[in-house]
């Protein structure tokens, strides 16, 4: 972010391309609260989608370190002034909101706003969020400076076209839903058919077996192993289709979060130990983010399933405007100079496609008997 304020048609049309630029409704709420702060020179930006409960379904804030806002604790409420935007649906001009009689305080942790400006974002008839800034950064003489008509008319222009890129990001991710809910319909489908195949062919081989193990032991052994191929089959089958459907998790609840949850019931689920650890990772693009999680979840199958471990260790941490991603086990390892094998036993050529397709890159270390890294970085947005 620029120090200073940027003014003019020029800074205006840049905002307005930022937002437009993104199609994730995240991404979209971060460029709004950014452009508005940077445009309007002021130091604090936050916009709130709300829900139905008196609550906000997103809450999103520019100018408050990642440290800052987790002290400050739960995202607030709709009352005070925030519900005023919200239920009247009017601009909010104060010079103090400290002194404003709605004014009902905040967290201890929270940062110290004086002068305010806030607008309603509207899709027609409909509030579909709160745009806010506070503290404008310049010189402060007796009486202040804070915000002004021009800046309260430009923050309008641009909660107009927000509310044009937050509904179009909308309207995107429900079209990917429906698109998504079609798609599992597609699977279940295949997956009936096809695993109910294999399910079919692996009874009658069973069945074969029970009849043979008296009186053709050999042939009984023969016929068992068959079973045994065609339930890995299935479960491949299974798994595969599976796998190339985004979790409705990720969507919902953002990378680390969900990474977080299937990594405690993993934790739970084995003996080997296995922990994650997120450092300031921001939103990445919902591409990078699903292959990320799709890399990790094939790391931890290899490391919990075929390679022994003890402890499996994930973290994520932010490099540059992206990500890394490291699964490091204590297992058994292997030769990384045996590619056909290990490439194809381990899933190292999918991985390293959805890394190279999601424009990153994918690194593995390992040694026999001292386990595997396996390390994948994205770029951002």
């Amino acid at each position: 972010m620029s120090h200073g304020p940027r003014s003019g048609l020029a800074a205006v049309s840049s905002a307005l391309l930022a937002m437009s630029r993104h199609l994730e409704v995240r991404d979209v709420l971060k460029t709004i609260v950014a452009s508005a702060r940077e445009l309007l020179d002021a130091q604090y930006a936050a916009l709130g989608v709300p829900d139905d409960h008196g609550g906000f379904a997103q809450f999103v804030v520019d100018g408050v370190s990642e440290e800052q806002w987790r002290a400050i604790g739960p995202i607030p409420r709709q009352h005070g002034i925030l519900a005023a935007m919200l239920h009247e649906a009017r601009a909010e001009r104060l010079a103090d909101v400290r002194k404003d009689p709605r004014f009902e305080g905040w967290p201890k942790a929270h940062p110290d706003l004086v002068d305010f400006l806030g607008l309603p974002i509207r899709d027609g008839d409909e509030v579909i969020g709160a745009l806010f800034l506070a503290n404008k950064n310049c010189q402060r003489p007796e009486g202040g400076c804070g915000f002004t008509e021009d800046d309260e008319e430009l923050l309008g222009i641009l909660a107009q076209h927000a509310a044009i890129a937050l509904t179009n990001a909308r309207l995107y991710e429900r079209s990917r839903e429906l698109t998504i809910a079609e798609e599992r319909s597609r699977l279940a489908h295949e997956l009936h058919d096809a695993v109910s195949q294999k399910l079919f062919s692996l009874r009658l081989t069973a069945q074969a077996a029970a009849r043979l193990v008296d009186r053709d032991p050999s042939r009984a052994k023969g016929e068992l192993q068959q079973v045994a191929a065609l339930a890995a089959e299935a479960a491949d089958e299974l798994r595969a289709a599976v796998v190339e459907l985004r979790p409705a998790a990720l969507d919902e609840d953002g990378l680390v979060a969900t990474l977080r949850t299937q990594i405690q019931v993993l934790d739970r689920a084995h003996s080997a130990r296995v922990t994650f650890a997120g450092h300031g990772v921001k939103a990445l693009p919902a591409s990078q983010e699903e292959a990320l999680l799709r890399v990790a979840q094939e790391a931890l199958h290899n490391a919990l399933r075929h390679s022994g471990a003890d402890h499996v260790d994930v973290t994520l941490d932010r490099r540059g405007g992206g990500a890394v991603l490291r699964i490091t086990d204590d297992g058994s390892g292997f030769d990384p100079q045996a590619v056909r094998h290990a490439g194809r036993h381990l899933g190292l050529v999918s991985m390293r496609d959805r890394a190279s397709g999601a424009g990153g890159s994918l690194t593995v270390e390992s040694v026999p008997g001292k386990g595997t890294v396996i390390e994948m970085e994205v770029p951002g947005g």
